[in-house]
């Protein structure tokens, strides 16, 4: 089942769920409008190998905006800083987002019960587009979960992605053993 924008407000009042920073006008009648940040990155190679650490190089979208070209993948960031420790969290680009042809994520949607973090967003277009810190760029949804959880996403040794950080980050894929 998903929230509603009164079980989500609940929520952030019990702690279950954080947003910061939280706008009352962000959220709507189920989800939750995060924004992009300034902070953005490009991988440094073209070529990327699952089993190698790909570096990246971060840069800042400036006032005038930043035109994201086809055929790059480009790291984002939401401005919201998430906590969600009773429900799985999913973002979704917004439909005037993809209707700009913006993709916001590859495969990586949902989140788990724990993630606390800003979400890093896997971002492509099928056309130039330029982009702003501060725009709309997807909305959270909050689905109920059944049963106990043995292992928060926060708590795990095995969590890649557990170090807060405002700048997205790139993949961490070759931490795994395959």
């Amino acid at each position: 089942m998903i929230l509603t924008d009164i079980q989500i407000l609940e929520e952030i009042s019990k702690g279950t769920i954080k947003i910061e920073p939280f706008d009352r006008s962000a959220l709507g009648t189920n989800s939750y409008d995060v924004r992009l940040s300034k902070h953005m990155a490009t991988y440094k190679n073209r070529v990327l190998d699952a089993k190698q650490h790909n570096e990246i190089e971060h840069f800042e979208i400036g006032e005038e905006g930043f035109v994201l070209q086809p055929d790059t993948l480009y790291l984002g960031a939401t401005l919201e800083y998430t906590e969600t420790h009773a429900h799985v969290p999913f973002l979704e680009g917004k439909s005037s987002v993809g209707r700009l042809g913006i993709d916001i994520h590859a495969t990586a949607g949902k989140g788990d019960v724990g993630f606390c973090n800003y979400w890093t967003l896997e971002i492509s277009v099928s056309q130039p587009v330029r982009i702003y810190a501060g725009m709309p760029i997807g909305q959270l949804i909050y689905f109920e979960i059944k049963g106990n959880i043995e292992n928060l996403y926060n708590k795990k040794a095995s969590a890649k992605y557990n170090h807060k950080t405002e700048k997205p980050m790139e993949s961490m894929m070759w931490k795994n053993k395959f």
